[in-house]
C-alpha cells in the first residue's frame, strides 16, 4: 500500500509554485559545483589528447587558465572544455 500525502489549505497553483521554487533552487546550488570541478594536468592532457609540453604552451599563452593549491597545478574542467572552439572554414 502506497503512502499518501494530503495537502489541506493549499491550492494547486501554490503547490506548483512551491515545487518549482524548490527545483530551481536545487538546480542553482548544484550547477556551480559541476563547473568548479578541478582536474589535474594529466587529466587535461588525456581529455584533450596532447602532452604536458603542449599544455604548458597553451597555459603560458593564456588559452588555458591554471589554478594552484600548494605545489599542485589544476584546471577547471568547464574552462578546459570551453577553450575548445570550432575551426572557421
Amino acid at each position: 500500500m502506497e503512502a499518501q500525502i494530503l495537502f489541506h489549505g493549499c491550492t494547486f497553483s501554490e503547490l506548483a509554485n512551491s515545487i518549482a521554487n524548490i527545483l530551481q533552487n536545487n538546480t542553482l546550488i548544484q550547477a556551480p559545483a559541476q563547473e568548479a570541478e578541478l582536474i589535474t594536468r594529466d587529466e587535461v592532457c588525456k581529455l584533450l589528447n596532447f602532452n604536458k609540453t603542449t599544455l604548458h604552451k597553451h597555459t603560458k599563452e593564456g588559452r588555458l587558465k591554471s589554478y594552484g593549491i600548494g605545489n599542485r597545478v589544476l584546471y577547471k574542467r568547464s574552462e578546459v572544455l570551453g577553450a575548445v572552439k570550432p575551426l572557421k572554414r
